[in-house]
């Protein structure tokens, strides 16, 4: 049952993963460099712990998102790839809030409804067809807590587009907050990532990484 499971490590790898942005979804607020202002959750606790993680979905970037001036967001690959390490960050929040995150993301009015033992089972969950960040990941344990991720329930390839330079600024800052990761190592992390590839020049991908 879904009330068995109190809490959630919430598992991001693109701008929450810098916290001063993920906050704004616990406290609402608009997040630097942003246009959209989130509601925020209902419990406004601060997460009780957060680490870093590897995900082993690839990393891309696509559609067109109203809060970072039209540029592409982040999204993983539903399909796993132990090939590929994408870097990301967890914090552990409470099932509640985390139900008002998954439903910020789906800019979605309704509730949310859970099956973490579907979810654990399957290594999913879809909560919501269609949903841009609707499907679910199960990415293991922590102290017996679910490591929860969410995507699209299908590889947007027709919507690849490159990110807004404030929101790759975003999702660089988070790196360096929590990793010992230099330029040189961020840019190789991010150059061939879809969407940046072939879509922003080195130079420029350069120049931001050094601006952040």
């Amino acid at each position: 049952m879904e009330e068995s499971v109190k809490e959630v490590w919430y598992a991001c790898y693109g701008s929450n993963i810098r916290k001063e942005r993920f906050m704004c979804y616990i406290n609402g607020g608009t997040p630097p460099g942003a246009l959209k202002n989130f509601v925020g959750c209902a419990d406004k606790s601060e997460p009780r712990d957060s680490r870093t993680i590897t995900i082993d979905h690839e990393l891309y970037f696509a559609m067109e998102s109203p809060t970072w001036n039209g540029g592409g967001i982040c999204f993983l690959k539903p399909e796993k790839d132990p090939s590929v390490k994408t870097l990301g960050r967890t914090y552990l929040i409470n099932s509640s809030q985390f139900r008002d995150l998954v439903r910020q993301e789906l800019k979605f009015e309704g509730e949310i409804s859970i099956d973490f033992n579907e979810l654990r089972q399957n290594g999913y969950y879809n909560c919501l067809k269609d949903g841009r960040y609707g499907l679910l990941l199960y990415l293991g344990e922590i102290n017996a807590a679910p490591i929860v991720s969410f995507t699209s329930e299908i590889y947007l390839e027709n919507e690849i587009n490159k990110p807004d330079r404030e929101y790759l600024l975003t999702i660089i800052r988070g790196l360096k907050d929590i990793y010992s990761i230099n330029h040189e190592e961020l840019f190789n992390y991010l150059e061939n990532k879809v969407g940046i590839k072939d879509r922003l020049p080195a130079e420029e991908l350069k120049e931001i990484i050094k601006a952040s």
